[in-house]
């Protein structure tokens, strides 16, 4: 998956918002938490996302994925190489991680960003 077709994803979330940060990675943010971390200017491509406990260990035992690091808590994994799983799937881990980090934000936040 290429910047272009991850920002075409992420954007497509309500209450999605772009930061460019830590030397020009894409972190989209709901409700200014990340759900989703792209960077392939930094000579090697990656993401980062949040995932489901049975998820992440999937995706750790098949070396898919490897802890995030810098983010201990939260089953958060790095996907070293983004073209190794297929677009589709890739745009499934970010909406489920969307939908984590959605979930989890206050009642007050999730109304005001009109996410129910």
């Amino acid at each position: 998956m290429n910047l272009a077709q991850f920002d075409t994803v992420c954007q497509r979330f309500p209450g999605a918002a772009l930061a460019i940060q830590w030397g020009g990675s894409r972190v989209y943010k709901v409700g200014g938490k990340m759900f989703a971390l792209g960077n392939r200017d930094a000579g090697v491509p990656y993401c980062v996302f949040k995932t489901t406990p049975i998820a992440y260990e999937m995706l750790l035992d098949q070396g898919l994925a490897t802890r995030a690091p810098y983010l201990p808590r939260g089953f958060c994994v790095k996907i070293g190489d983004p073209d190794a799983l297929p677009d589709d799937d890739l745009a499934g881990y970010f909406e489920q991680s969307y939908r984590i980090v959605a979930g989890s934000l206050p009642k007050l936040t999730r109304k005001s960003l009109g996410l129910g």
